[in-house]
């Protein structure tokens, strides 16, 4: 009961920090931000690509990055390749060309992976004489644009770095990218826009943004004892003083993991990162000159995934909890449920809600996918409280890169493709939490307990989803 109750408590918590984050939201969406000026002469930038087996959609980064509208002799294009495979050789007949008709590119290969892509980057920044960086992950494509719409904001003093939205290709190819769409929405166009118009930390996504070269070198440079590399340098950043703008009407499409076990492994280096960032900070967050309200909203910010733990605490002992309700009579109960659903489902709902009608324009017809929404989600704690308890426990692991197959709209497939999926059983322990659920509804229902399925079957789809497709992206 202990367990159960305290889970629900702290579940809460973060599903109030969500209307919050909405309040903020809807306070400063409104506020226009000044029109930076724009210069005279463009500065050297230097475009950063780390890449690492990438052979299906390295083609079309380059082409992207030398459409890019800026003066060629000012744009200092660096391939920053890791690569163990066939992508390496690809490149090395690619960058020639692109060098013979005048760019100033670079094919960067280093004798080991040391850092991952932290370490490709610091590599990198130390072969470049600008002192302006834009990072592009390889599958980004971004509009020719995105230099003179993104600089001039860097430009400004004291601004360290530039976040742009990120855009989905392939939003409509799956569910499964459809919701990682409202998913990542959520995140740019509600979490982003408070924190960053509300005077709060908020952070470099990895890619699809632009850094003051200074800035990195203040903050320590990049570190690669985290699997967020970029959350953590952006608070170090924050920490040392420069400020940070995020531009939401600046969209940068790139590619959504299509497969399950890609997805998962995404998950699961951002919610690892995520705790080792906020264990590795916390003291230095809670020492800064920031106001409290603002380190302690950045500790929730970073201690976010959490929730994903405390969701599997409920999750295992709701069905002895609500046959104790049932055999002695808890009708208390009923109004702790009521609190939970107000403070944690009902907030989720809210929260994402908004975000679909921000970024469509409208709630329908992609309203339709929030139960959805809340099912994966469900779905992901298992693969997420795994990652989480790594990051507490101090337990390494490598840098996953996400596989790409060059899939734009709902055409093309990762099928036959390289680039499988390690073999794991996590599939597994989905399945059998999803018979688990199974059991329980059929004994409530049994038990005229009806009030229970709409929760059972959000547990039972979640697992199912998550446990079904990871078992056939491993068969395929």
């Amino acid at each position: 009961l202990f367990f159960y109750f305290f889970s629900l408590f702290m579940l809460a918590m973060f599903g109030l920090h969500k209307y919050f984050l909405l309040h903020l939201y809807k306070r400063y969406k409104n506020h226009p931000l000044p029109s930076p000026k724009i210069p005279e002469k463009w500065p050297l930038i230097c475009v950063q690509l780390p890449v690492y087996n990438e052979r299906y959609v390295v083609r079309r980064l380059l082409r992207s990055i030398v459409q890019l509208d800026y003066p060629q002799n000012k744009l200092h294009i660096q391939v920053l390749d890791d690569s163990t495979d066939e992508t390496t050789k690809l490149l090395q007949g690619l960058i020639p060309i692109l060098q013979r008709k005048g760019y100033l590119i670079d094919h960067v290969c280093r004798s080991n992976r040391e850092g991952y892509k932290a370490g490709a980057l610091a590599y990198g920044l130390k072969k470049t004489k600008a002192e302006w960086i834009a990072i592009f992950d390889a599958d980004f494509f971004p509009d020719p644009d995105f230099l003179k719409k993104t600089l001039p904001s860097l430009l400004q003093e004291g601004i360290g770095m530039v976040q742009t939205r990120w855009g989905h290709a392939n939003r409509n190819y799956s569910l499964l990218t459809r919701l990682q769409g409202i998913f990542l929405d959520a995140h740019f166009s509600i979490e982003h826009l408070a924190r960053h118009r509300s005077g709060r930390f908020f952070n470099f996504n990895g890619t699809a943004g632009i850094w003051r070269k200074k800035a990195i070198e203040d903050a320590g440079g990049w570190q690669h004892d985290t699997l967020t590399e970029d959350l953590d340098l952006s608070y170090r950043a924050q920490l040392a003083g420069w400020k940070f703008i995020y531009l939401p009407d600046v969209v940068a499409p790139a590619e959504l993991p299509v497969e399950m076990n890609a997805y998962k492994s995404q998950q699961h280096r951002w919610a690892k990162g995520s705790v080792q960032t906020a264990l590795k900070l916390y003291s230095r967050i809670m020492r800064s000159d920031f106001p409290l309200f603002i380190r302690i909203e950045a500790i929730i910010h970073l201690s976010n995934n959490l929730a994903y733990l405390l969701m599997v605490i409920p999750a295992i002992l709701l069905i002895p909890i609500l046959k104790y309700q049932l055999e002695l009579n808890w009708n208390w109960l009923v109004m702790v449920y009521f609190l939970t659903f107000i403070t944690s489902t009902l907030s989720v709902i809210i929260y994402y809600a908004n975000s679909v009608k921000a970024v469509m324009g409208k709630l329908w017809p992609d309203g339709i996918y929030l139960p959805f929404l809340m099912a994966i989600g469900i779905g992901l704690s298992l693969n997420n409280s795994r990652a989480t308890l790594e990051a507490l426990f101090g337990y390494q692991s490598e840098f996953k890169r996400t596989p790409k197959f060059m899939i734009e709209g709902r055409e093309g497939t990762w099928k036959r493709k390289s680039y499988k999926p390690k073999k794991s059983y996590q599939h597994i322990f989905e399945f059998l939490a999803a018979i688990y659920f199974i059991i329980g509804l059929i004994y409530y229902l049994s038990n005229g307990f009806y009030v229970s399925l709409p929760f059972f079957l959000l547990f039972q789809f979640g697992f199912f989803y998550m446990a079904f497709l990871s078992f056939k992206g491993q068969k395929t």
